[in-house]
C-alpha cells in the first residue's frame, strides 16, 4: 500500500465533486494559487460523488499536474455528507478543510479561520453580504432558524461551505445523511466547541446548483427529527486511564 501523502500536510481541503466540470478549471487555478501562498502546508482532496460528467477524469488530471492534489472516487452519488466522511476516513493532516467546488467562497478566506483553529476544533464561516437570489436567502434563513430551535446549536450559517475541523474529531461524529448541515450540533455532542467568522460570498459562475425546495427545506426538517433521536441515544465516551 503507498504512504498516504495528507500526513506531511498540516491542512487538506476536502472538495466534493458531483458533475462539476464546467468548475474543475477554476478550483484547480484558485486552489494552486491558495495552497502556493497558505500560512500552514496545506494540500486538496477531490472527492468525486458518483459524477457522470467528464469530471473525474478532469480531477485526474488535475492530480496529475498538481504534485499538492489528491484524490478519491466513487461510482455512485452517495451526497454531500458521505462526501465528507469519506474524505475523513482517510486524511491524516491535522486539520481538514471544507469548501465547495462552485468557489462561492474562496479559499483564501481559510486564513481567517486557520487562527482559530488552535483553540476551537470547528471553525465555520458566515456568509456575508451572499450573492445567492433572494429565495433561496429565504429558504436559508428559514432551514437555519428551523435546526436552531430543534438542535439549540446556536449556529448562524451552518450551510456556509468554508470550514476548518481537528481531523481527529471529525472522525468521532456519527456518520448519517444529512450530517453536514449538523456539524456544530455534532461537535457540541462530543463537547467541542465551534466558532464562526465572517467570510466572504460570490455568485457561482459555471455549473448547476444542486439545491433546490426539497434538499433545502424539506429533507432538512427530516434530518432534524433524525439528529433529535441521535441526540437523545448519544453517548460519548472517554478513556481516562489505560495499561496499554
Amino acid at each position: 500500500m503507498t504512504e498516504n501523502k495528507t500526513k506531511d500536510y498540516d491542512l487538506t481541503i476536502v472538495v466534493p465533486v458531483y458533475n462539476e466540470e464546467d468548475n474543475l478549471p477554476r478550483v484547480e487555478q484558485v486552489l494552486a494559487a491558495y495552497t502556493a501562498k497558505a500560512s500552514v502546508k496545506a494540500c486538496v482532496l477531490l472527492v468525486n460523488d458518483g459524477s457522470c460528467d467528464a469530471s473525474l477524469q478532469l480531477i485526474k488530471d488535475i492530480c496529475r499536474r498538481q504534485p499538492q492534489f489528491f484524490y478519491i472516487s466513487s461510482a455512485r452519488n452517495h451526497g454531500l455528507s458521505t462526501a465528507i466522511a469519506a474524505a475523513a476516513s482517510v486524511i491524516e493532516s491535522r486539520l481538514t478543510g471544507y469548501i465547495d467546488a462552485d468557489l462561492q467562497t474562496h479559499p483564501d478566506d481559510f486564513e481567517l479561520l486557520l487562527p482559530h483553529a488552535q483553540k476551537f476544533p470547528l471553525v465555520t464561516g458566515i456568509r456575508a453580504h451572499r450573492k445567492d437570489s433572494w429565495g433561496k436567502r429565504q429558504q436559508s434563513k428559514i432551514a437555519n432558524a428551523f435546526r436552531r430551535k430543534m438542535t439549540g446549536d446556536t449556529a448562524t450559517d451552518t450551510g456556509c461551505p468554508l470550514k476548518v475541523m481537528w481531523t481527529d474529531m471529525l472522525r468521532r461524529l456519527p456518520v448519517f445523511d444529512g450530517m453536514h448541515r449538523f456539524l456544530p450540533a455534532l461537535f457540541m455532542l462530543e463537547g467541542a466547541p465551534f466558532k464562526e467568522v465572517p467570510v466572504r460570498h460570490f455568485p457561482r459562475t459555471a455549473g448547476v446548483s444542486k439545491y433546490h425546495l426539497s434538499n433545502r427545506l424539506v429533507k432538512p426538517f427530516f434530518d432534524c427529527m433524525a439528529f433529535r433521536w441521535l441526540r437523545s441515544r448519544h453517548v460519548s465516551y472517554h478513556i481516562d486511564s489505560s495499561s496499554l
